[in-house]
């Protein structure tokens, strides 16, 4: 497939001749691309960036670039992205530092709708969709199959449980629990388990009610955290089926939270 005659391309990077590069591209020189992967025009590919195969990124997304960090003095961090993913305009993704771990990294077949920004350090899992305008700042971990509502900004270190859906508009400042529905319309709060999300990845009637149970327990039993994460754990060691693996998760991530949790 063909590379645009206007597209600039440093001398050292790899494009397979599966590739289209669009009108205007740059590509520096330690940009990696897998096959099938298309720049659609005006893309800029900076740093040691790596991408998998059959990824579409359009019009003037900006990946691999410099974090927005004053401590950042060049250091060669890098990107990857994985495989079909589709990244729309203006989004921006800025390699990592190195006092974040070097790594801006993001899974497989995410979408991320325009004008979206991915900070340093981030770790976006599989599946997931970041709707426009959503702005994570750096350290934010996106697990897999999250949503991201339009203009949400997410505040550095927070981590977003997977499966969660937030609502657009809505400020995050503390982790967002796996499974939930995150809401500004519900004063920030979640307020209940993503059922209609949970039915369409698969989840059976019995994984959405051992998961029903146990946010009864966290959200609406007037239990604090301490006490329903201990009722949780009975739940689980009561089960007589085998260990509700999701239910688990669920426990584990209130338990490791650094950040405090949105309940």
């Amino acid at each position: 497939m063909p590379t645009h005659p206007t597209a600039i391309i440093a001398p050292g990077a790899v494009i397979p001749a599966s590739c289209t590069i669009g009108p205007y591209c740059t590509v520096g020189a330690d940009v990696i691309l897998g096959e099938d992967c298309e720049l659609v025009s005006h893309v800029i590919l900076d740093g040691h960036t790596t991408f998998g195969t059959a990824n579409r990124i359009f019009s003037f997304a900006c990946i691999g670039i410099a974090p927005q960090d004053l401590k950042y003095a060049g250091e060669p961090t890098r990107v990857t992205i994985g495989n079909g993913n589709t990244i729309r305009e203006y989004v921006t993704i800025s390699r990592g530092t190195a006092g974040g771990g070097g790594l801006t990294q993001v899974g497989d077949d995410c979408l991320i709708m325009a004008y979206t920004h991915i900070g340093h350090d981030s770790t976006i899992g599989n599946g997931c969709i970041l709707a426009n305008s959503a702005t994570l700042a750096g350290h934010v971990i996106v697990e897999d199959y999250a949503v991201v509502g339009a203009l949400c900004p997410v505040h550095q270190f927070c981590r977003i449980g997977r499966y969660a859906y937030i609502g657009g508009g809505t400020t995050i400042t503390q982790d967002v629990l796996p499974y939930s529905l995150t809401s500004i319309e519900r004063n920030n709060h979640a307020y209940g388990l993503n059922k209609v999300g949970l039915e369409r990845r698969g989840f059976t009637p019995e994984q959405i009610k051992q998961l029903r149970q146990a946010y009864r327990l966290l959200l609406n039993s007037k239990r604090n955290t301490s006490d329903a994460l201990t009722a949780i754990r009975e739940m689980l060691a009561a089960d007589t089926e085998g260990p509700a693996e999701h239910v688990a998760y669920l426990a584990d991530f209130v338990a490791n939270s650094h950040r405090g949790l949105i309940k």
